[in-house]
């Protein structure tokens, strides 16, 4: 929703600058008509006209209400001192009743839907360390901050945090900011429009200047800090790099080749068909917890499992730590231990939890059907594998191999700072940040290594590499016996750990963490010696190969999804995703109450 806003927005102010181009040489008259901007002189309004319609202004964009008080103070408009009272007192108004808002209003207005759509579960987080971390100088520090000043003084309301004190921050940077913003779009003004073309077309030059010096402000406030300009550095560089790519982007090429497969293949769920095993064969949706169940039942599978109990979330917070305790005292099993959604994707929200404690407390949170597993050891690997339905023996697709990226001290810089230093690491810089949070200011002693996620997910920053090299016959006997015993099931990933990669490569010592059906990526693809063509051609056979056994399996009495039921538990998995985000919001809250 934030990406659609960021286009919007964007998309917004392009066509703005094009509609306003566009009419002026489409009519030039229309534009010389409303170049005569007397009405907003002292000549035609009261100081205390203007005054206040400027003021006001800021209630909705501040910056922009600035930056146009200043380039009408350029022109002789309106005077300087007038432009920058309005804004002042606008602006620390408006704060003000922020401030109020939240200590008013209380923890209440953060479950509202119309903070919600300004303040993001992320944002708000992020704002209450801001405040335990600088107390009142964050009010100050928030005004240079993007993104933490709303949040930031909605908290100081909710937390009591003393009005006298907070007015007194906020009117040092009120004073400070104000002049610099009004005063140097006048400055900067007076230069512009000394070209001829915005001197007799002033309301377009008006729009053009503003909007260009909005847009250098946000991405300036961004760099006003090595911290912020390397993270907006890793931003850009992502950019050019198509395994960073947003999903809606990269796999656009890959849904309209599943659009010609469904009406090559007169059905556009034929996929759904390929694993009548699992449901809807892995697409969306699909229980872990019954993926591994249906494993369990290979006795060829069972001495590769990892032991596992499924917490739920309708139970009490203390019948499954209750659970918890019972499963990890039976299985004799050590910290760390694996905590993830019984239905999720991409790695979200799965991690490990290395203590009685740190269990507790997650399982007090649990908003969604939770798996808590055995911890592997060792290197991890993923194998896809497939069989049509009509052959004995299957296949193994591709492999890939996984490499948690870490990074290496020098006894001076923190671990912030050599992860915004690394090459790679900064284009995925506020996830490893986020997911270290806790130890950013920990300096490596010289040579020091130390991993920076422990978690096989390309989404989350692990490094994939195309596994090749371990593919061996045995392997693939061992891989398809297993796979035989699962009966109902033909076409998906193995995500696996061992502790020796030559006993792997035998089919032997080798620890299954789950399965993914058919909607499960070769990820042998994110290799960086694959480019983006040769990427779609392996995605593309992947799902030729779907579909293929999608239709031997029909053929065979299975039955796929109607289109109206695959639209439905589409639509019913993104409104429980949303639930996931508005519990999440409560956690918080309560966090924040106590």
């Amino acid at each position: 929703m934030r990406s659609f806003q960021k286009i919007a927005y964007g998309l917004g102010i392009i066509i703005i600058v094009f509609t306003c181009s566009g009419l002026y040489f489409y009519n030039p008259e229309l534009f010389s008509s409303l170049n005569n901007l007397d009405s907003l002189s002292t000549e035609r309004f009261s100081p205390l006209a203007i005054f206040i319609i400027l003021a006001i202004s800021t209630f909705f964009s501040e910056d922009i209400a600035c930056l146009t008080a200043g380039t009408l103070a350029a022109q002789g408009r309106i005077s300087l001192a007038l432009g920058i009272g309005a804004c002042f007192v606008g602006i620390f108004v408006g704060d003000v009743l922020l401030y109020l808002f939240g200590r008013i209003g209380g923890t209440a207005i953060l479950r509202s839907k119309i903070v919600k759509r300004f303040i993001s579960d992320k944002t708000l987080e992020r704002a209450k360390r801001f405040l335990e971390k600088y107390g009142l100088w964050a009010v100050f520090l928030s005004r240079f901050t993007p993104g933490l000043r709303l949040p930031t003084y909605v908290l100081a309301g909710i937390l009591q945090t003393s009005f006298i004190k907070f007015t007194l921050f906020f009117f040092l940077a009120t004073a400070f900011w104000t002049p610099i913003l009004v005063g140097g779009s006048a400055w900067l003004g007076r230069e512009f429009f000394e070209i001829p073309f915005f001197q007799s077309h002033f309301l377009f030059g008006l729009i053009v200047f503003v909007l260009a010096l909005f847009l250098i402000i946000k991405v300036g406030l961004k760099l006003t800090n090595w911290r912020s300009r390397r993270i907006f550095w890793g931003q850009i560089k992502k950019r050019f790099y198509w395994e960073f790519w947003s999903l809606k982007v990269f796999y656009f090429p890959v849904a309209l080749y599943v659009l010609w497969l469904s009406i090559k293949h007169r059905g556009i769920t034929v996929f759904t068909a390929t694993n009548p095993a699992i449901f809807a064969s892995g697409f969306i949706g699909e229980s872990k917890e019954e993926i591994l169940q249906g494993l369990g039942d290979s006795e060829s599978a069972q001495p590769y499992l990892l032991s596992h109990t499924l917490l739920k979330s309708d139970l009490s917070a203390k019948t499954n730590f209750e659970k918890a305790k019972k499963f990890i005292e039976e299985n004799d099993l050590l910290f760390p231990i694996a905590l993830k959604p019984d239905i999720g994707e991409r790695g979200k929200d799965a991690g490990f939890v290395s203590s009685l404690e740190e269990l507790e407390e997650r399982v007090s949170e649990l908003n969604q059907d939770m798996i808590l597993q055995e911890f592997a050891e060792g290197e991890e690997f993923s194998v896809f594998y497939y069989r049509y339905p009509s052959r004995e023996k299957g296949k193994i697709f591709s492999i890939t191999e996984k490499q948690f990226p870490e990074v290496t001290g020098d006894g001076e810089s923190t671990l912030e700072k050599l992860i915004l230093n690394d090459k790679r690491a900064v284009c995925l810089a506020e996830n490893y940040l986020s997911q270290n949070e806790e130890d950013l200011e920990l300096v490596l002693k010289n040579g020091e290594k130390r991993k920076i996620i422990n978690i096989g997910t390309h989404s989350r920053g692990a490094i994939f590499l195309d596994g090749g090299w371990i593919y061996t016959k045995e392997l693939e006997e061992k891989i398809d016996g297993i796979c035989g015993g699962f009966e109902g099931f033909y076409f998906g990933r193995f995500d696996v750990r061992t502790t020796s990669v030559e006993d792997f490569k035998r089919g032997e010592n080798f620890k299954i963490i789950e399965l993914n059906g058919v909607s499960s990526e070769s990820t042998n693809i994110y290799d960086p010696k694959h480019n983006l063509l040769g990427a779609y051609r392996i995605l593309f056979d992947q799902w030729r190969i779907a579909f293929e056994i999608g239709v031997e399996n029909i053929k065979s009495g299975a039955k796929p999804l109607k289109f109206s039921e695959l639209v439905r538990i589409t639509f019913s998995n993104l409104w429980k995703k949303d639930s996931s985000k508005k519990q999440e919001k409560k956690r918080l809250v309560e966090q924040i109450e106590n």
